[in-house]
């Protein structure tokens, strides 16, 4: 005879079975087996983890392997994860960052505390920080020459289209200006040795550059990362009048298509092989530099109307991996703004 325990059990095996209770209530993620016991909500592992932070709202039971009484099981069944949603995810701005269960830990603990600690996207007043359009703080920056971070006053202003930082604190000109309309923002805290570390990439004479940032605060952060999509969706918005904001959402930021390191020779290929990191970014394929790195034997060609280029990979997973990034781009029809992008290259004095 089956005992409540087991009851229980399969009382929330199959309140999972609901709509909407399948996939992870934060990030997405497949079958859930967690559960937040306070909140009336399933999620991963994962998030269940990030929930355990924040435990004076949410407390976390496993769905399969804890014990769970008759009122606990009553409250699960009279919430689920899409009343959750209605309740704390009712007036998330267009622009912000809904993280996945890909992204970094940081994005998604941040997504969790700003709906149910903060409560943010339940009054608009919460989200001032990154949706007024002005934003004026410190940032630490990595250095170009040492590698070492310094602390660096930042201001993004959407009147003046761009993100700006100085050098010293009272400087009246700024070291760069970063147009609003060529901004891209990505974490990236393994490459940048920091959990907090974002990548702000921009053009400058169309050229790309980079500048790493990151903050103490992981709120700070994560809340500069959505003042740049609140900009760029402003901008996009006035730039492209009557398009649906579904059109408009992921060209806010991107993630890159292909990251990694391989050698390249170059400009002569009677050179060195010389180890770099490598960042495809839409049509756009950067390097940066490392100390040199020992010989590696699968390699890619790359015919471009000015030269060739010649890398090599570490291994052939890693070939095969960044031949069929190349591959899909280079399959992929260019849009008339690409060869707009291109003309005006092919003629830059």
């Amino acid at each position: 005879m089956a005992t409540d325990q087991e009851n229980n059990k399969q009382r929330m095996i199959k309140l999972l079975e609901r709509p909407g209770n399948g996939s992870c209530v934060d990030c997405g993620a497949a079958d859930p087996e967690w559960a937040s016991y306070t909140l009336g909500v399933f999620v991963c592992q994962s998030c269940s983890g990030l929930h355990r932070n924040i435990s004076q709202i949410s407390k976390v039971k496993s769905v399969l392997l804890d014990p769970w009484s008759d009122a606990e099981v009553e409250f699960m069944a009279s919430r689920g994860n899409n009343a959750a949603k209605a309740k704390y995810e009712q007036k998330v701005p267009v622009f912000y960052y809904r993280p996945t269960h890909t992204d970094c830990q940081l994005l998604r603990e941040q997504w969790i505390r700003a709906k149910y600690e903060r409560k943010e996207f339940v009054c608009v007043e919460r989200q001032e920080p990154y949706s007024a359009g002005y934003r004026e703080g410190f940032l630490w920056k990595r250095g170009r020459d040492n590698g070492q971070f310094l602390s660096r006053k930042c201001i993004l202003s959407e009147r003046d289209g761009a993100l700006k930082y100085y050098n010293k604190h009272d400087a009246r000109e700024p070291k760069a200006l970063m147009k609003i309309h060529t901004l891209n923002a990505s974490f990236q805290p393994g490459k940048i040795g920091q959990p907090h570390g974002l990548q702000v990439t921009y053009l400058k004479d169309n050229s790309t550059r980079n500048i790493f940032v990151y903050h103490k605060d992981g709120k700070e952060m994560v809340d500069w990362f959505n003042a740049i999509r609140a900009a760029r969706f402003h901008y996009l918005q006035v730039a492209f009048p009557g398009a649906h904001h579904a059109d408009l959402v992921p060209k806010l930021t991107r993630d890159y298509i292909k990251e990694g390191y391989m050698e390249k020779t170059g400009p002569k290929h009677t050179e060195g092989f010389k180890k770099r990191w490598f960042t495809m970014d839409d049509r756009r394929l950067m390097y940066f530099k490392d100390p040199l790195g020992y010989h590696w034997q699968f390699g890619i060609t790359i015919v471009t109307p000015d030269r060739k280029f010649l890398f090599t990979c570490e291994t052939e997973e890693e070939q095969q991996d960044w031949m069929a990034a190349f591959q899909s781009l280079v399959n992929r029809p260019m849009l008339p703004q690409e060869y707009a992008v291109e003309a005006h290259f092919k003629h830059k004095p």
